[in-house]
């Protein structure tokens, strides 16, 4: 007799498990270009860094601290900054999510809330600032702040698309 499902304590399927998260920051860096969307200033917020930093967040224990140099280097590719910029900046965001992981032992949704939005605005203030170096800060960042506002506000969305994708990555097959 043939059994339908799986069995009790089966793990469930490790391609699933490495795959579903990378592929989920792969294809959110990957999505604007597919939209057909013309802009002077940045108005979409970055994708693949809210499903970075929320897998980050959520699942800090599953990625080792070097995953933005991969996972940078991709949306680099694709947002049309210059090659390293995000390489850089989302490494130092898993330093620093890895570094207040060890720090705070208790977080609660508002923190990684916090965490999340502190860090898209760091991150997308300096990325704006590496890719005009020549032009006026305060125009630079003034064209940002509404991409950061947006991306905050999105943070629990994503936090929530993250969950669900995490409850399918670890159901059993």
């Amino acid at each position: 007799m043939k059994q339908k499902g799986p069995r009790l304590g089966e793990p469930a399927s490790l391609w699933r498990m490495r795959i579903v998260p990378i592929a989920s920051v792969m294809f959110a860096s990957a999505v604007p270009l597919m939209l057909p969307l013309i802009a002077n200033s940045p108005v979409l917020p970055p994708l693949g860094l809210l499903f970075f930093l929320c897998w980050q967040l959520l699942r800090s224990e599953m990625w080792p601290v070097w995953i933005g140099l991969p996972l940078g280097l991709w949306d680099d590719l694709f947002s049309g900054a210059p090659i390293g910029t995000a390489v850089g900046l989302w490494t130092l965001a898993s330093i620093a999510i890895a570094y207040s992981s060890q720090r705070i032992y208790w977080r609660g949704f508002l923190h990684d809330w916090a965490i999340a939005a502190l860090l898209i605005a760091i991150i997308q203030s300096l990325a704006a600032l590496i890719t005009h170096p020549q032009a006026d800060t305060r125009l630079v960042l003034g064209l940002v702040v509404p991409q950061i506002i947006i991306s905050a506000l999105l943070v629990p969305l994503f936090m929530r698309l993250t969950g669900a994708f995490d409850n399918f990555r670890l159901k059993r097959r």
